[in-house]
This record gives structure tokens, sequence and C-alpha cells, in this order.
């Protein structure tokens, strides 16, 4: 059974921090893309950023140059590291590989 756990969101103030963590359990994410997708209250789910197989990575143009992706193949886990945080990136952040999502974790950015 494939599982996917992100942790990591919080409450920060506005040009602060957080890493996002993705483990995955029943799945090898180096064989597989994995995205990071957020979707604010009230609007669409939006792509964030994603890491190839042989990791690559792709970011959206609202997050290139502050977000930035890295995957531990012996933990099994992708973490996104999002800097100079701003309101706009308030939402729920999720992990997808395939058919497969997360539960969600919450950024909020807030002073």
């Amino acid at each position: 059974q494939v599982q996917l756990v992100e942790s990591g969101g919080g409450l920060v103030h506005p040009g602060g921090s957080l890493r996002l963590s993705c483990a995955a359990s029943g799945l090898a994410l180096d064989s597989h893309y994995m995205g990071w997708y957020r979707q604010a209250p009230g609007q669409q789910r939006e792509f964030v950023a994603n890491i190839s197989p042989n990791g690559y990575t792709n970011y959206a143009d609202s997050v290139k140059g502050r977000f930035t992706l890295s995957r531990d193949n012996a933990k099994n886990t992708v973490y996104l590291q999002m800097n100079s945080l701003n309101p706009d990136d308030t939402a729920v952040y999720s992990c997808n590989v395939n058919i497969y999502w997360g539960q969600g974790t919450q950024v909020t950015v807030s002073s």
C-alpha cells in the first residue's frame, strides 16, 4: 500500500523559511516523478515543483529562486525548502506521485 506523508508546515512570518517533507512508503521515490502542489482557500490547486527520477527539478515561476527540492533516497523522502516566504505562499501543500496524494500540510505566512 502506497502512503505519502507530509510534514513541516506551520506558521511563519513573511521572509521566513520552512522545510516540508514528503515521506513515502510502498514505492521508491527515486523511480518516479514526485511533485508538490498547493491549494489556497477558494483557489484551484496549483503546481509548485517536481523532481524526476534522475534528480532533475522543475519549479513554478512564482517560487523559482526561493524554493528548492531535494531527495534523500535512503530515507525515501523528498524535501521542499521554502525561503523568503510571503503571504501569497499560504496554502495547503500536498505531495503527489502518480495517482497517490498525501494528506497535505498547512503553511501560513502572516505577520
